[in-house]
C-alpha cells in the first residue's frame, strides 16, 4: 500500500476510538491511510470505565451491535452520594439500547480489525518520536525505526499528546486540568452480578459515585457491569493528589470498603488494574486543532464532556469529522491550515463542541467552590434523608426546621451567597 520512500496520503497516530474512526472513514472513501499504534495491539494501552454510546458508534460501525464484542446493554444509571457510612442513591432506569459496556482491550482490537478490512494499513508496536516538518508544514512522522511521509498527519495520541506540544498546538497541561483515573476489573459470577445490580442477562448498570474518600475533592468514582466482571474506579485531578499527598490506589481501596460498595463486589477476584490520564479542562482548554498538514482529534484535543461522562463518542465523531476534512483537502491537493480549519468548523457545528461550550464555566465554578459542592452539600443531602427517614419521637415539623436552620448555622451567610452566585453563573452559561 505504501508508496515509494514510505509515502502515503494520510498517517494517523494512535489507534484509539478517535484514530480508528478517522482511519476507517478515510479508507472507506478510497484513501490511503497508515494507522500507527504504540501498543502491542490496539486497545492494549487504553483504559476505560467503560460505556460506548450507540448513536455515535453507529456512525462509524453501523452493525456494531451484532458484530462487536459488547458486554451488557445499560438499562440503569445510578448517582450514588457517599457519606462516611451512609449513602443516597438516585436511580434512573430505561430499557433501551442507548449505551453498552465494553472492555476496551477487546473492543479497540475489534475496531482496528474492522479498519484493516476497510483497507487501513495498521502498524503496531511502533512509537512515533517526532513529527517531520518541511517549510513549516507537517509532512510525516519519525519512529524509532524509520520515517513515514504523508500529505496529512492526524494526531490521536492521547491526552498528553507530546506530538501536538512539539509543534506548538498546545502547551503543557496544568495539573488541575487532568485527572489520574485508576480502575480495577473484578471477576464475578454473572448470576451474582444480575442479583446484586437488579438486572437480567445482557442488561447492565452504571453507577457514578460522589463523595466517600473523594469528599471535597475534584474527583468522582464509577462502576460498570460487564458479562462476568465489574469495573470499579475513580479519577482525581493531579493537583488534588499532589496537594493532599493522596495515592489514587489507596483512595480506590477506601471506596471499595464503603458499606454501600463492599456488598456489590464481595468475593470478586481482581482481574486487571490500570491507570490513565483523563482530560478535565473542558471547553476553555481545547487546544489549537490544526495547522499546515496536521489535525488533532480525541483526547489529544481535550474533547471530553466530564459532566456527562462522555469521551469515546466525542472521540469517534471528532475522528470522523477530521477524516471528512482530510478528504476535502486531498481532493483539492491543499493541505494548508486554511483548508484544514474546516475541521474545527465541523466540530463547532456538531454536538461535540456545542455541548462542551454549554459547560464552559463548569470547571471554573467547581475549582472555586469544590469544598461547598463536593463536600458540604453532598453531606447535607445524606443528612436530609437521614432526618426524613427517621422516627425518633420528635415532631416532623421540628426536624424540618432544625435541618433548615442548620444550613445557616453550619455555613456562613456570605459563603451561602457565594454558592448561590456560583450556581446562577453556571446556569446562566448553560441556558444562554
Amino acid at each position: 500500500m505504501l508508496k515509494k520512500e514510505n509515502k502515503t496520503e494520510v498517517i494517523v497516530v494512535g489507534a484509539g476510538p478517535a484514530g480508528v474512526a478517522c482511519a476507517i472513514t478515510l479508507a472507506r472513501a478510497g484513501r490511503e491511510v497508515v494507522l500507527i499504534e504504540r501498543g502491542l495491539f490496539a486497545g492494549s494501552k487504553n483504559v476505560f470505565g467503560g460505556a460506548i454510546y450507540t448513536q455515535a458508534t453507529k456512525e462509524i460501525f453501523p452493525n456494531f451491535e451484532t458484530e462487536a464484542p459488547l458486554e451488557r446493554r445499560n438499562i440503569e444509571h445510578n448517582y450514588l452520594i457517599l457519606g462516611e457510612k451512609d449513602s443516597t442513591n438516585i436511580s434512573y432506569r430505561k430499557d433501551d439500547n442507548s449505551s453498552y459496556s465494553v472492555i476496551r482491550g477487546k473492543f479497540d482490537r475489534w475496531a482496528a480489525e474492522e479498519a484493516k478490512k476497510a483497507g487501513v494499513y495498521l502498524v503496531e508496536e511502533t512509537v512515533v518520536r517526532d513529527l517531520i516538518k518541511e517549510k513549516g508544514k507537517v509532512v510525516g512522522v519519525r519512529t524509532e525505526l524509520e520515517e513515514f511521509y504523508a500529505d496529512i498527519v492526524v494526531l490521536a495520541d492521547g491526552v498528553n499528546s507530546l506530538l501536538a506540544k512539539q509543534i506548538g498546538l498546545r502547551s503543557e497541561i496544568e495539573t488541575k486540568d487532568v485527572a489520574l483515573s485508576v480502575k480495577e476489573v473484578l471477576t464475578l459470577d454473572k448470576d451474582i452480578i444480575n442479583q446484586r445490580f437488579r438486572v437480567n442477562d445482557e442488561e447492565g448498570s452504571i453507577v457514578e459515585i460522589f463523595g466517600g474518600p473523594m469528599l471535597g475533592m475534584l474527583g468522582l468514582g464509577f462502576m460498570y457491569t460487564n458479562k462476568d466482571s465489574v469495573t470499579i474506579g475513580l479519577g482525581v485531578t493531579l493537583n488534588e493528589l499532589a496537594e493532599n499527598n493522596y495515592r489514587p490506589f489507596e483512595l480506590l481501596e477506601q471506596l471499595k470498603q464503603h458499606p454501600s460498595i463492599a456488598p456489590l463486589i464481595k468475593d470478586a477476584v481482581l482481574k486487571e488494574y490500570s491507570a490513565h490520564l483523563i482530560p478535565e479542562g473542558g471547553y476553555k482548554k481545547v487546544p489549537k486543532l490544526c495547522d499546515d498538514g496536521v489535525l488533532v482529534v480525541g483526547d489529544a484535543a481535550m474533547l471530553v464532556n466530564n459532566l456527562h461522562w462522555e469521551g469515546t463518542n466525542l472521540a469517534m465523531i471528532s475522528g470522523k469529522l477530521a477524516a471528512e476534512t482530510v478528504i476535502i483537502a486531498l481532493e483539492k491537493e491543499d493541505y494548508s491550515k486554511k483548508t484544514l480549519s474546516k475541521y474545527e468548523k465541523k466540530l463547532q457545528n456538531s454536538f461535540v463542541l456545542k455541548d462542551m461550550k454549554t459547560y464552559r464555566e463548569l470547571f471554573d465554578v467547581m475549582h472555586s467552590r469544590k469544598k461547598a459542592f463536593l463536600s458540604y452539600y453532598l453531606t447535607k443531602i445524606n443528612s436530609f434523608f437521614e432526618m426524613f427517614t427517621s422516627s425518633d419521637g420528635t415532631p416532623k415539623k421540628d426536624n424540618y426546621w432544625k435541618f433548615i436552620k442548620s444550613i445557616f448555622t453550619d455555613r456562613k451567610i456570605y459563603e451561602l451567597f457565594k454558592d448561590v452566585w456560583a450556581v446562577i453563573r453556571l446556569l446562566w452559561s448553560i441556558l444562554l
